[in-house]
Parts: structure tokens; sequence; C-alpha cells
């Protein structure tokens, strides 16, 4: 067996795993692929004696390729399939289709649905801990985070799946609209408004950074939710923080802290309030 062979043959015994793990972080049978191409196009100019734990090298390089394919979609700001598009079509619009639909049962449906939700550090640190049990150690330098804030893009990613897909009324426009609503019934100190927005078993959690400048870690249950914000948020203003809905107090022309909104059954059901930025993967303006 020549060089060549033996390096085919170790790569191969790993290919259903890393086109396991690159479905779940990118949505399709066909990006999977591309991602795992990748991965042995850098195991041939990186070498097999140069690499101790091949797995692990291997899983690495998909998720730091699978990362940089789901940032440059956002950038661009179009996804190239939807999980909810992906899932609708017949098998016999797409000539892999039938591939894509197996592949999809054996994920769970739901579950890709909401993967889809979650920007791209999020769901990296989700499926690599939660689904193929890398420690966070390892998942730290892909993401280009500390472990601890990789374990939190992970909780926050469980917590989304915990949640379940939005129902199918809960366009990104009514979401905004629940923010901004928000805002207003606090700024104005309105708490039978605000707990009209509010979903009965809604959670506010703030991060470490968050709580150092003041903030309680964790309230739990509308009216107390709701007394926490009566009469504030006067220096915030709507953004849309990893894609989601959200709130954002800039200073110095530059976002200082954001609070990120879930919503299902058109009310809020948690809130997130992130002043460690390096948490947050883009925050944007309205």
């Amino acid at each position: 067996m020549t060089d060549g062979e033996f390096l085919a043959s170790r790569f191969e015994a790993h290919r259903a795993h890393l086109g396991d793990v690159a479905y779940r972080m990118l949505g399709t049978r066909l990006d999977a692929d591309d991602a795992v191409q990748e991965a042995w196009l850098r195991l041939g100019r990186t070498g097999v004696d140069e690499v101790r734990n091949l797995r692990g090298w291997l899983t690495s390089g998909v998720a730091r390729v699978c990362l940089a394919l789901r940032r440059a979609r956002t950038a661009r700001r179009e996804d190239s399939i939807a999980a909810s598009d992906l899932l609708g079509r017949h098998p016999a619009d797409n000539p892999d289709g039938e591939a894509e639909a197996a592949s999809a049962d054996s994920v769970g449906r739901a579950l890709l649905i909401v993967l889809e939700t979650m920007p791209p550090a999020e769901r990296v640190a989700y499926v690599l801990h939660d689904l193929f049990e890398l420690p966070f150690e390892e998942i730290a330098p892909i993401v280009e985070r500390s472990p601890g804030a990789a374990r939190q893009l992970a909780s926050r990613g469980r917590r989304r799946v915990r949640q379940g897909p939005a129902a199918p009324g809960e366009d990104p426009s009514r979401q905004h609209a629940l923010v901004e609503a928000f805002l207003a019934a606090s700024r104005a100190g309105d708490f039978a408004g605000l707990v009209a927005l509010l979903d009965p078993a809604v959670v506010l959690r703030a991060d470490a950074a968050a709580v150092a400048m003041g903030a309680t870690a964790e309230v739990r249950g509308v009216d107390a939710v709701a007394e926490t914000f009566q009469g504030r948020a006067r220096a915030a203003q709507p953004a849309t923080v990893d894609g989601a809905p959200g709130l954002v107090w800039m200073a110095g022309g530059l976002p200082r802290v954001v609070f990120r909104f879930s919503v299902a059954s058109e009310r809020i059901n948690g809130i997130e309030l992130l002043a460690d930025l390096t948490e947050v993967e883009s925050v944007v303006t309205r």
C-alpha cells in the first residue's frame, strides 16, 4: 500500500462521522460534502504523520470550515437553504432529495429547524459538545472563545433546542414589533403593558460582565421581570442581535450592552442581558 492509499484509508474510516458533523452544522448534504472534501485536502497538505489524534483533528478541521461558511452566509445575509424550506421539498425536486430526507429524519426535523436559528459560533459549540461530546477546551479555539465562553454558547443553543422551533406565524417582523412594544412599555413605566407582552414563565438572564455592572444573574416570572424593566431601558434602542430581535445600549458609537430576546406564541419568553460582547456574533442597529 502506498502512502497515499494509506492516508486515504485512514480518512475514509472517519468520513461518515465527519459528514454527520458537517451536516448538523450546515443543514444540507451538498455543503456537508464540500466541507468534508476540504478537510481531506487539508489532511493531504499536513500529512498523517504530524497528527496524533486523527479523528479529533479532522473533526476540528471540518468544524472550522463549517464555521467560516456560516459566518460568510450571515455576512451576505443569505442562507443557502433554510431548514424549513429544505424539509418542505419533495425528493423529486432535488436529485439528492431522498438522501437529504433520510438525513433529516436521522437528525430530527425539528432539531434542524432550531439549528438554523442559531448564530454560527453558537451552532458550532452546541453541535460539537452536545451532539458529538467534544470538550470545551477543544471547542474554544475553533469558535475563538475561552472554554467558559464556549460553554455559554452551547448552553444558549441548548435552551433554544428545549424551546423548540417557532410557530409558523412567528415571523421576524412580528418579533421585532413585540420587542419594540416592550421597549415602549419599559420607558413609560407601564407595568400592565409589560406583563401583557411577557410569557408567564419568562426568564431574564445576565452574563457575568452584566452582573459585575449591577444586574441580577437570573430573574424568573412575569411580575419579577416586568418590575425589573419598569421605567427603565431609556437609553436602549431597537437592534438585531445575532439575527434575533433585541435592544442595544450604545456608548461612544459602540454597542456596550445588548438585550437578546426569544419569542414563542407571540409572547417574550426569554431575555438575555449581555455585556461581554465576545459572546455576540453581530449587532445591527435600526
